[in-house]
């Protein structure tokens, strides 16, 4: 058996695609729009050859809920204050900082949760993540 992909139903191409790509620093890897069925598929990764998320987008307007019931998707960082700060500094609130220099919590746009880990040991704490309260859930 071999993982292939993750699939998340998106409301807006663009903003998912700011989010994954530009925020977490995803890389398109393929992308397939269906005219007959009317959606796109744009897959993910964080480098060709590595497991992928698949952004499904429905050309035809829709309200998606429930983001929370899949659970949280998660991706190892090498520095994750860095990673916080940039997500930040993009426009992404971070909901569960990095108090204890090892995990933090952020949604996209459609609302899925993503977990950030840091990579090997946790780093020592740091201000302003160490005092910073959580933002709504995730």
């Amino acid at each position: 058996m071999k993982y292939l992909h993750t699939m998340l139903r998106v409301e807006d191409l663009d903003a998912s695609l700011d989010f994954f790509c530009n925020g977490l620093g995803l890389v398109e890897t393929k992308r397939k729009e269906v005219e007959k069925g009317r959606f796109t598929l744009v897959f993910l990764a964080t480098a060709p050859g590595e497991p992928e998320i698949e952004l499904t987008w429905n050309w035809d307007p829709e309200t998606l809920t429930g983001g929370r019931n899949f659970g949280h998707l998660a991706f190892e960082v090498d520095d994750i204050y860095e990673k916080c700060k940039h997500l930040m500094d993009h426009g992404v609130t971070i909901l569960r900082p990095p108090r204890d220099g090892r995990m933090a919590f952020v949604r996209s746009p459609d609302q899925q949760s993503i977990e950030l880990l840091q990579k090997g040991d946790a780093l020592p704490h740091r201000e302003p993540w160490a005092s910073m309260e959580n933002t709504g859930d995730w």
